[in-house]
């Protein structure tokens, strides 16, 4: 348990009855990554199904913060600690696991929320800790993030291997998220090329971005990381949105 400024940040594990509210937070993210396949077949599971992998925050009674990780085997034949398809493939890899009594070699964070109400009080990093803490108490050396850096989106038609090479004067990285996990001691590894897809007709993303999508190609869409491929032909338009392996070393607990 942690408690900084009157926040208290446990293990779901810990506080089993605040799993049907974690979902409760005001948040900043675009719909349409809600409509992320795995993400909406299999997300909201992840809090029950491994709350010694997920951390809570909460100030008095209310939920402010909620952080998601998973187990999976990375060992498994054609498969990697970190995947082309990152976020999607390591949430698919957790269940598939837990189905078939798999044993777990690899942690994988999904998710920090922070309410919008309290962004900018150092949360997030906190956050980060809590779930570090949570993996090592499982026995893992190692805790995997598939980032989606936050500040990304202001660039969308820069390459993700560009936007890595932004740098500050002291040499960390210009993009504010990858910037907590560098400052926690995250190794940036690799990019996820596919970590995350959505696909959809014309019509459902103009429902979710208020846009038109009457024009073939590239569509800078608010919140994407980089532009939606639009196809009026086939009345489709497609997000594949990569993301950054940043590595974790964490220290096991002991008995």
């Amino acid at each position: 348990m942690t408690v900084v400024d009157d926040i208290v940040i446990t293990s779901l594990a810990e506080r089993p009855s605040l799993v049907p509210r974690i979902y409760e937070i005001t948040h900043i993210w675009p719909e349409f990554i809600a409509h992320d396949q795995a993400g909406a077949a299999l997300l909201n599971q992840v809090a029950g199904e491994f709350p010694d992998y997920c951390v809570v925050a909460t100030d008095g009674e209310r939920v402010v913060a909620r952080g998601l990780s998973v187990p999976f085997d990375a060992d498994g034949d054609g498969r990697s600690a970190t995947p082309d398809t990152g976020w999607d493939q390591v949430l698919v890899w957790a269940f598939r696991d837990r189905r078939r009594a798999c044993r777990t070699t690899a942690a994988s964070a999904l998710e920090i929320t922070i309410d919008t109400d309290y962004l900018g009080r150092g949360l997030s990093s906190r956050m980060l800790a809590a779930m570090k803490d949570a993996v090592a108490r499982q026995g893992h050396d190692v805790l995997m993030a598939p980032v989606r850096p936050n500040a990304k989106h202001r660039a969308p038609r820069v390459p993700m291997a560009d936007y890595l090479r932004r740098r500050r004067d002291d040499l960390l990285p210009a993009d504010p998220w990858l910037r907590v996990h560098v400052k926690a001691g995250g190794s940036i590894v690799k990019i996820a090329p596919a970590s995350m897809t959505v696909s959809g007709s014309l019509a459902q993303w103009r429902e979710w971005t208020g846009l038109p999508f009457t024009e073939d190609g590239p569509v800078d869409v608010p919140g994407a990381l980089v532009p939606v491929h639009c196809d009026t032909g086939h009345d489709r338009a497609v997000y594949v949105e990569p993301n950054v392996w940043v590595r974790h070393e964490v220290k096991p607990a002991t008995a």
